[in-house]
Order: C-alpha cells, then sequence, then structure tokens
C-alpha cells in the first residue's frame, strides 16, 4: 500500500515576534495559529511537538488494534497519551501512555503486543528519539 498525506504551514513574521499557521489536506487542521508563544510558552494554539504527539498517539493506537486483532482479541478501549519531550533544541523522549480495555488477554500478552505495536509503528519508526510505553491494562 503506498499513499500521500499533505499539509502546510505559513508563517509571517520573525521567530519570536511573527505567527503562522498549519493546514492540513483534510481540513482537520484548517489555518490553525502557531507561534513563539504556543511553541514555547502557554499561547492559545498549536505546535509542532503537540502535533508530533498526536500523530504518535494515534498512529501507536491504530497499529495496536491491528495487532490485537490479528492475535484473536478485540479491543473495548484503547487511550494513549504521548508526552514529547523538546530540550536544548532537539526532542528527546516521547513517553506512550496505554490504558486498555481488552476482552480475553492476560496482562503480559497485552504488553508484548503493545510493546510490538510501538516499536512498527511507523512514527516510531520515523522518529530517531528515546520512546517508552507505559502499558496499563483495565
Amino acid at each position: 500500500m503506498k499513499f500521500n498525506r499533505k499539509a502546510s504551514a505559513n508563517w509571517k513574521g520573525t521567530g519570536k515576534e511573527g505567527k503562522g499557521s498549519i493546514t492540513t489536506e483534510s481540513k482537520a487542521l484548517d489555518t490553525t495559529q502557531y507561534s513563539f508563544k504556543t511553541r514555547f510558552e502557554e499561547g492559545v494554539g498549536t505546535n509542532p511537538e503537540e502535533l508530533i504527539g498526536a500523530a504518535h498517539a494515534g498512529c501507536f493506537t491504530m497499529q495496536l488494534s491491528f495487532l490485537l486483532t490479528e492475535e484473536g482479541f478485540t479491543p473495548t478501549n484503547l487511550d494513549t497519551e504521548a508526552k514529547v519531550t523538546f530540550e536544548d533544541g532537539s526532542i528527546t523522549k516521547v513517553e506512550l501512555t496505554l490504558t486498555g480495555e481488552v476482552e480475553g488477554i492476560d496482562k503480559e500478552k497485552f504488553i508484548e503486543i503493545a510493546t510490538k505495536s510501538k516499536e512498527i509503528c511507523p512514527i516510531s519508526k520515523l522518529l530517531d528519539t528515546e520512546i517508552t510505553l507505559d502499558a496499563t491494562l483495565k
């Protein structure tokens, strides 16, 4: 399978005083604001690290659903948070925190499949940083 997805960014002004917007092909983000304040402080809008976290959480969770299904388990609910750490000009770590409800699976098997998902998820493979996983089965 091969496909392309597109997103675009626009920026006006200097790095600190300027502002920009991000738009995705699907329009899920449509001229969504980002700026120095949204990235490095607490401004209203989004930022690249938050978007990487969202992409990673979504990719990992969908991959996990596929792997669980392949193993004969049906996930009832999978919740993943991705905490992206930006430090000294680099993304130094992504912490995935997973809570899952899956009928008929034991904790060890759940962690085994979740770990495999972390390793093979396309966004995990893209990122050149430490990725940790904390998985809880309800």
